[in-house]
């Protein structure tokens, strides 16, 4: 990190072609939110679904708050055939994938309204799968870099913001257009959807398979423990004890030394309080557009194109500040930022469908989800061990994940039943619950830079 790094010598950056391809795997991590996210509340909706019901709905998305608990055996476990051709990360992602698409082909070929529970539990499955590959795709993206690459790190985490933003919102925004076609039903949306899940899977099929020294720590790691299980000879038993230890114990063991239990436990709480208030807005944001009566294509265009282009054009721009400035500055400004975009749709629920203070809204969105996401994920990949850099990211991102997930799940019940429909009070109350994570990182904030000087010394 340098203030002063020239923006071109910055931009130079992303010629490497490594980038590109984590740029591909976060489309591929992004889209997987439309199938059981966007889309799905709209189509719940269409079909006369409660706010209460269509957020409940949200709680598959659980399985993003706890896939650090199946987050070891990515690190550690090869699958068959596939880890021959591809490696230990891509064939995961590859094999997570095909879970997404077989989910996504059979929600076409259903009656939502008549078969609900089945819904659900393709949603879940779906879920899982994403959740799982979401682990193999930060790992990915940690091991490409080289420990002595750090200073591309926030480069790095730029394009996986942009390409999730890029799956998510301009991928997510074209079943909105094609809903607003007379002659096309959801239904058959999502087999277009599960053509484009086809066409994304190809990317695990060009990219390169990182170079690592894994294996040989995981190893090292072993043969410890199998002297401390044995001083004469080895059984299955004991084997088996100490790839366990190595692939259950050590990768929490290991972030807890690094950092000790306080600042450990303190990075943690952090992390879970960050983006809960922007979480209980995006789960009814959907819903709230077409209340207040936005059409689909109003909100293909603002909410999915306009989010997406400008949360991409800020995403380097936030980047660029992370890399000059610091990484825990730009969770400070993107920690205001999220206060101020749920403020301003907290306007348009005074006002209604008011097509300019939409857009005036986006704007505010883009470069808060930009900021937030760009500097989370460099936060969160400062904090990974190499030697078990899935588990470490999984862990990790999964606190942050239970907000945006488990809790936010019951933003339909806080509307419905304790604010009785009441929007604009709604989105005042997401503003506020940024305010404790702030509190906190500014509490924390001269360890977070020891940290942050200690990850660049490479540089």
């Amino acid at each position: 990190m340098s203030k002063s790094l020239s923006i071109s010598e910055y931009f130079s950056y992303f010629k490497d072609k490594r980038l590109i391809h984590i740029f591909i795997f976060g489309m591929s991590s992004g889209f997987p939110w439309v199938l059981i996210g966007s889309v799905m509340s709209a189509w719940l909706k269409d079909e006369g679904l409660s706010r209460s019901m269509i957020g409940l709905f949200g709680i598959v998305f659980g399985a993003y708050s706890i896939n650090f608990l199946w987050s070891p055996l990515i690190d550690r476990t090869k699958l068959p055939i596939l880890y021959k051709w591809l490696g230990q990360r891509r064939s995961w992602i590859l094999f997570c994938q095909s879970f997404i698409f077989i989910g996504t082909l059979l929600l076409a070929g259903l009656d939502l309204k008549a078969n609900l529970a089945i819904v659900a539990a393709i949603c879940l499955l779906i879920a899982i799968a994403s959740a799982t590959q979401d682990i193999a795709i930060d790992a990915f993206r940690i091991d490409t870099l080289k420990a002595n690459e750090s200073h591309k790190a926030t480069a790095a985490a730029a394009m996986a913001t942009s390409g999730w933003w890029t799956g998510y919102a301009l991928l997510g925004a074209i079943p909105f257009y094609m809903a607003d076609i007379p002659s096309l039903d959801w239904p058959q949306i999502y087999y277009f959807l599960a053509a484009v899940m086809l066409l994304l899977m190809s990317g695990a099929l060009f990219a390169k398979e990182p170079e690592s020294n894994r294996e040989a720590v995981h190893a090292e790691l072993e043969r410890v423990y199998l002297e401390k299980l044995s001083s004469t000879k080895q059984t299955p038993l004991t084997k088996t004890v100490a790839w366990l230890a190595v692939t259950v114990i050590d990768p929490f063991r290991a972030f807890f030394t690094k950092n000790g239990v306080k600042t450990a436990l303190a990075l943690l709480a952090f992390i879970f309080l960050f983006k809960i208030g922007e979480a209980f807005l995006g789960r009814m944001s959907i819903v709230f557009y077409k209340e207040i009566g936005f059409s689909n294509s109003d909100i293909a265009t603002f909410s999915k194109v306009g989010t997406a282009v400008l949360t991409i054009i800020f995403t380097f721009v936030g980047s660029l500040f992370n890399q000059k400035y610091g990484i825990v500055k730009g969770l400070f400004v993107s920690g205001i930022a999220m206060a101020a975009s749920n403020l301003a749709f907290s306007w348009i629920a005074l006002v209604g469908p008011d097509l300019r203070l939409y857009a005036f809204a986006i704007v505010i969105d883009g470069f808060t989800q930009a900021w937030s996401l760009v500097a989370m994920v460099a936060f969160i990949s400062m904090l990974c061990d190499r030697a078990f850099s899935a588990t470490h990211y999984a862990l990790l991102a999964s606190l942050g994940n239970l907000g945006r997930t488990l809790l936010s799940s019951y933003s339909g019940v806080v509307i419905d039943d304790w604010l009785m429909g009441n929007w604009s009070l709604f989105f005042v109350l997401t503003a506020l619950m940024v305010i404790p994570s702030l509190i906190f990182l500014y509490l924390i904030r001269h360890k977070l830079y020891e940290l942050e000087k200690n990850y660049h010394k490479n540089i």
